[in-house]
């Protein structure tokens, strides 16, 4: 089978940030990676799943709502997959990143989408405090990245 491209990014050299993934059509894949790949430190299930619900929440909240496709946790841990259409630029992108960011750090209250079994498939699985602490850890990451810094490291 073909290899897919994610699986030809150098995880050996991948520092955490925001990435191009691909851009598929109108769809564009970014790559916020929040752990370093392969060190043994990878985002909690909990806290993962929390965040996830607050960045989904969060972007879908936002004038560009209409154009993010989705958003999801990557299966090794390390970050998540922010998809939108080509119509957000690269910068806008990040800056709705970075605003998720500052969102989730700030969060207080009942966490969206988990407040029952109606709503959420694992509704006793979050971590509200450790997505925090996620997006407290990637701010400093984040807070002046550029389209430039979108490129993978080779």
């Amino acid at each position: 089978m073909k290899k897919i491209a994610s699986f030809t990014v150098n995880h050996d050299v991948l520092p955490r940030g925001m990435y191009l993934s691909r851009v598929d059509g109108d769809v564009v894949t970014y790559d916020v990676r929040m752990k370093l790949p392969n060190k043994g430190d990878y985002l909690e299930n909990a806290a993962m799943h929390t965040f996830e619900h607050l960045f989904a929440t969060w972007v879908r909240n936002t004038e560009y709502a209409d154009k993010v496709i989705y958003v999801g946790p990557m299966g090794c841990r390390t970050g998540f997959y922010f998809l939108v259409r080509d119509s957000v630029s690269h910068a806008q992108a990040i800056a709705l990143v970075q605003g998720t960011l500052e969102f989730v750090a700030a969060f207080e209250g009942e966490i969206p989408g988990a407040a029952s079994t109606r709503e959420c498939g694992n509704v006793a699985e979050h971590d509200l405090a450790g997505a925090k602490a996620i997006a407290a850890d990637m701010l400093p990451v984040l807070a002046y990245w550029t389209p430039e810094q979108l490129v993978y490291p080779e």
